[in-house]
């Protein structure tokens, strides 16, 4: 087991880990912004170094300044968390030429999966089922024609896009060329690579991942699926587990496909596979993510797992623990992400100082923050910053909890998205669970916003 590990990442995740780390016994370090310096995870963890100024370019994303960090520190492994350097294959590769311990899998597999276009071939080579599409596009005209032999609509795609960027539906052939370039500027400004590729688009799928795991000892698993259809803008707002969707032999077809993409490429530590589903429960590949996910939180509580302390243990190099590989679901859970957004105008950012903040509790509630009283949120990163985890017997009484503990959160200073996840709760259609991606999209336009 390792002696220090350095956190590469702020904010919950950080905090997760750091937590992870002082169970198992191992020392931590923080690493911060100047933003950061009164963050939770500065706090709790053992050691804590500055690495840089606000932006995430002065800090978080910045490999020379973390491995320095590591060296001084004396710390023998890193965990990337997620976003930031975490599917970062040159990152991974510092960190073993410093021979200190990247906890995620190797630079070759992050390079071959995080690549949208290799991982879509790969998938493909292995029996995964894929949309209609295209390699790599020298051009936005041979996008076009190609487009045009695919059949409209189609999904531009940029092989090193995330989080929703780099990513442009395209429904009418006078509308591709700008559309085509608005994804491939976009992925350059964000990845450093505007390379794009086509897939023909799927209307209204359910946008489901499966969580998978490997170890270096041969071991391949799947912890079963989150439904992460509740998003805005590929963003994803609620998820749950396991999906309203899928049947027990869809459930079991795309988890044997998971495994079997997993086992091919020798996948070792924590990563999810998402698919698109469509009405007819056809399912098709989407991409895969090399690292833990924001999510994760709804697996652990339904497979009765601890997922960072298992990619700790898996980075050491030990096996997956008897309890994980035998991991059976029991109940339901759903977790709602808690931005400080002003869902009613626009969804604009709202950093600033939090007056007061009471979380939720009770029995199924986990909160996961960073957040307090008196903590200032700031400008300069993403806005999520609580997730509320609800879980229950059924779906019914996780529905329930939920509703019950998104009335319990008090907080002022700063808007959040609450009031609005509250009307989708609430929502007949989130209820019986028919809602798809496009759901969030159609009900703010119902309502004017």
């Amino acid at each position: 087991m390792f002696s220090k590990v350095l956190v590469a990442n702020r904010g919950e995740i950080a905090l997760r880990i750091i937590r992870a780390c002082r169970e198992l016994g191992v020392a931590s370090v923080a690493v911060y912004s100047e933003a950061d310096v009164d963050s939770m995870h500065v706090q709790l963890a053992d050691e804590a170094v500055c690495i840089g100024g606000a932006s995430s370019k002065d800090s978080y994303l910045k490999p020379d300044r973390i491995l320095a960090a590591a060296e001084i520190t004396e710390a023998d492994a890193i965990h990337p968390g997620y976003g930031f350097l975490s599917e970062n294959p040159r990152f991974a590769e510092i960190c073993a030429s410093c021979n200190v311990k990247f906890i995620g899998p190797s630079a070759d597999v992050i390079r071959q999966m995080g690549d949208k276009d290799t991982a879509r071939n790969t998938a493909l080579a292995n029996g995964v089922p894929v949309t209609p599409g295209t390699g790599l596009l020298a051009t936005p005209e041979e996008g076009l024609a190609a487009a045009k032999k695919i059949g409209f609509p189609v999904m531009v795609k940029a092989t090193a896009g995330g989080g929703g960027r780099g990513m442009r539906p395209v429904f009418k052939e006078e509308e591709f060329i700008s559309q085509f370039q608005a994804a491939s500027n976009e992925a350059v400004a964000c990845f450093g690579n505007g390379a794009c590729y086509l897939e023909k688009l799927v209307l209204n799928p359910h946008h489901v991942e499966f969580q998978v795991m490997g170890d270096s000892h041969g071991n391949y698993i799947h912890l079963g699926e989150r439904d992460c259809s509740m998003q805005r803008r590929n963003q994803k707002i609620i998820e749950e587990c396991p999906s309203p969707l899928l049947t027990p032999k869809l459930r079991e077809k795309m988890g044997k496909a998971s495994v079997d993409l997993i086992s091919a490429i020798g996948y070792e530590n924590a990563g999810t596979i998402e698919y698109l589903v469509d009405e007819d429960e056809n399912f098709y590949f989407m991409e895969m993510n090399t690292r833990i996910q924001v999510e994760h939180p709804v697996t652990e509580e339904v497979m009765g797992c601890e997922l960072i302390k298992e990619q700790i243990r898996i980075a050491a190099g030990e096996a997956l623990s008897d309890h994980v590989r035998n991991a059976e679901p029991r109940g339901h859970s759903i977790e709602c992400r808690i931005n400080a957004e002003d869902p009613y105008n626009a969804f604009r950012p709202s950093p600033g100082t939090i007056d007061l903040w009471y979380a939720p509790g009770g029995k199924g509630v986990r909160v996961d923050t960073h957040v307090y009283s008196g903590y200032t949120v700031p400008p300069h990163y993403d806005s999520m910053i609580a997730k509320l985890i609800v879980t229950g017997a059924s779906r019914t009484v996780a529905i329930a909890r939920m509703k019950r503990a998104l009335g319990e959160f008090m907080i002022s200073g700063i808007k959040t998205t609450i009031p609005f996840q509250q009307e989708i709760i609430d929502h007949p259609d989130f209820i019986k669970g028919t809602y798809d991606i496009g759901w969030v999209g159609r009900f703010l336009e119902e309502k004017g916003l």
